[in-house]
């Protein structure tokens, strides 16, 4: 399976820019992007902050945009995210029965299942015992690997101001026990913290990356201050069969030119 993953695209009111770019703008480049080079892929999951204050006119210019997407697209809510809205905007995004954003799709590769982590009235995140069980019943439906996808990690990354607002640790902690109990989740691909990470938690996979419109500072020291920066905006391209998650970042904004090692001077005087 070939699956594309982006994140954090925080769409504003239509014109506006935001810290000095636009995100309607680096939304379309990566569309076309991604249609250019990536129109074979299954699936394309964009976890969370799809707009930056939630307003109906910037999903109405996401929707416009991602209709425009080659690829099948699956949406994660954010802190930034406003569910009411986000709903009006595509009524056919699934919710559970508590009005939660989230759902599942099965298929050939495994389970891939959709989480809402957002903490009403905060940027911070939750799993509460209602979501829980929703998960519990989907990870006990699901026959072969799992992948999951949420807006917020469940762990401590060190960048600390973002930590701040990361999942509740206590919902985290019996997060990790379900999905301990259950065994079989693969993967886990989320947002939020605008900056390339790969590693495990309790034993699972897990990765992010860059957002599209601004990155979070690469700091371990800082504590209060959130520093933002323009590194370039990436999606992900991802391999999944029986074996392997392979992850690869690309920039898809990068300006250097590509060049043949077998006809490029390897030395230059």
């Amino acid at each position: 399976m070939k699956l594309i993953h982006l994140t954090d695209t925080h769409l504003t009111l239509p014109g506006l820019a935001l810290y000095g770019s636009f995100p309607a703008e680096r939304l379309r480049a990566c569309i076309a992007s991604i249609n250019a080079d990536h129109a074979d892929a299954d699936l394309c999951v964009i976890t969370g902050d799809l707009a930056h204050a939630g307003e109906p006119e910037a999903y109405a210019e996401f929707a416009e945009i991602i209709a425009e997407l080659k690829v099948p697209v699956q949406l994660v809510v954010g802190n930034h995210d406003h569910r009411g809205r986000l709903a009006a905007q595509f009524p056919t995004l699934q919710q559970d029965e508590h009005g939660f954003v989230q759902s599942v799709i099965h298929n050939n590769s495994g389970s891939f299942i959709f989480m809402d982590s957002v903490k009403e009235g905060t940027h911070a995140g939750a799993y509460c015992e209602k979501r829980q069980h929703w998960l519990a019943q989907q990870l006990a439906q699901a026959s072969g690997d799992v992948y999951l996808f949420m807006h917020h990690a469940p762990f401590k990354t060190g960048i600390k101001p973002m930590d701040k607002i990361g999942l509740d640790q206590q919902d985290a902690a019996n997060l990790q026990s379900l999905l301990h109990h259950h065994g079989r989740v693969k993967h886990l691909f989320f947002g939020h913290y605008h900056r390339p990470m790969h590693g495990s938690w309790a034993g699972i996979g897990f990765s992010t990356l860059r957002g599209l419109n601004h990155q979070v500072v690469l700091d371990f020291q800082e504590e209060d201050q959130y520093l933002f920066n323009h590194e370039p905006p990436a999606y992900a391209i991802v391999f999944i069969d029986d074996d392997n998650v392979v992850v690869h970042n690309h920039d898809f904004l990068d300006p250097s030119t590509p060049f043949n090692a077998l006809t490029e001077p390897e030395w230059n005087a």
